[in-house]
């Protein structure tokens, strides 16, 4: 009678020996997914913040240029050398187009 109490809440198959094992992978295969993902955003969202950084730093340096030499700088080279600038030609391609000296360039960073 004692074995037959201790059974008696449990009406089904015993659990396949491998299904937590699988249960667990799996878990660790979604939140391994899930930190990916939040480390491709996190990375994205870097990249396009350098980019906006980038564009900022050589509208600032058109401007300074401007505002010493009383017109614009007619190459990029020119306006790194003046102001400083430095940024990793491998991610960004800057794209510096003058239509004369007087003329405000069009200045368009590209992300590689």
């Amino acid at each position: 009678m004692r074995a037959r109490n201790r059974n008696r809440f449990y009406h089904g198959k015993h659990p396949h020996p491998f299904r937590n094992l699988c249960l667990s992978l799996l878990i660790f295969l979604v939140v391994c997914g899930l930190f990916y993902a939040g480390i491709a955003h996190i990375s994205a969202r870097s990249l396009q913040e350098q980019k906006n950084s980038l564009e900022q730093a050589l509208w600032r340096g058109v401007t300074q240029y401007y505002a010493l030499e009383g017109r614009y700088p007619e190459t990029l080279q020119d306006l790194e050398d003046t102001c400083g600038i430095h940024y990793d030609t491998d991610l960004f391609f800057v794209d510096y187009q003058i239509a004369g000296a007087n003329l405000l360039p069009d200045i368009t960073v590209i992300e590689r």
